[in-house]
């Protein structure tokens, strides 16, 4: 019958000097923390990709807000240089009536 695979590193452990042990640990210390770094990494790489797609529609939503805030603008100019060309037609014609 064949060992389970916890058995066999179980008699391999028993059977390794503690410098071998030390190395064993180590190496499974980095493997597993490499692993955690990779995660990590990935679920950065996740969230970069969320942000770039966030900020493009955040520029979006500015450059739309930018627009309105021109045409707006541009109405209000046309409507500042109506109300001075009556307020001037009418001082002309208050002044003219005078004279």
């Amino acid at each position: 019958m064949a060992e389970s695979p916890s058995q066999s590193d179980a008699q391999l452990v028993a059977h390794q000097s503690p410098g071998q042990q030390a190395d064993s640990d180590l190496t499974s210390l980095v493997f597993e923390m490499s692993q955690q770094v990779q995660m990590g990494m990935e679920n950065m790489l996740k969230m970069v990709h969320e942000i770039d797609q966030n900020s493009v529609g955040i520029k979006e939503e500015i450059e739309k807000s930018k627009d309105f805030a021109m045409e707006k603008k541009r109405i209000l100019e046309e409507e500042k240089d109506q109300f001075q060309k009556a307020a001037y037609t009418i001082l002309d014609m208050l002044s003219n009536s005078r004279g």
